[in-house]
């Protein structure tokens, strides 16, 4: 995957968006506030830091040599994935369980207006 299309699929989601944070090179995106994706879309190889449940992080570090813990992260709760290192799909499920954490963690009203956006 490369870094436009990374970046073109967090952006898919029900209101997420980009910012930067942490300055121009590193891209955080963000479903109502909450990071769900973090990532230097200049960097090679290519990375990007996912929120995943913390007994899924662990079996997804085992079976997968290039997801790590997440760098700079609660190593518990983020993973760090070479998007060169995993199929495509795969990344794709991995953005989108993050997302759905974040989503889950937020207030009952707050994911009630996103359902109806």
């Amino acid at each position: 995957m490369t870094p436009e299309r990374l970046r073109a699929f967090c952006l898919e989601f029900n209101a997420s968006v980009e910012e930067f944070p942490f300055g121009p090179e590193t891209s955080v995106f963000k479903v109502l506030g909450k990071m769900f994706a973090l990532s230097a879309l200049d960097a090679r190889p290519l990375t990007v830091n996912l929120k995943c449940d913390p007994d899924e992080a662990v079996r997804l570090r085992e079976e997968h040599a290039a997801i790590i813990p997440g760098w700079h992260m609660n190593k518990r709760h983020w993973n760090t994935v070479t998007v060169s290192g995993v199929p495509d799909r795969k990344l794709r499920e991995l953005i989108e369980d993050s997302y759905d954490l974040v989503v889950a963690g937020l207030p009952k009203a707050e994911r009630l207006r996103l359902d109806r956006s």
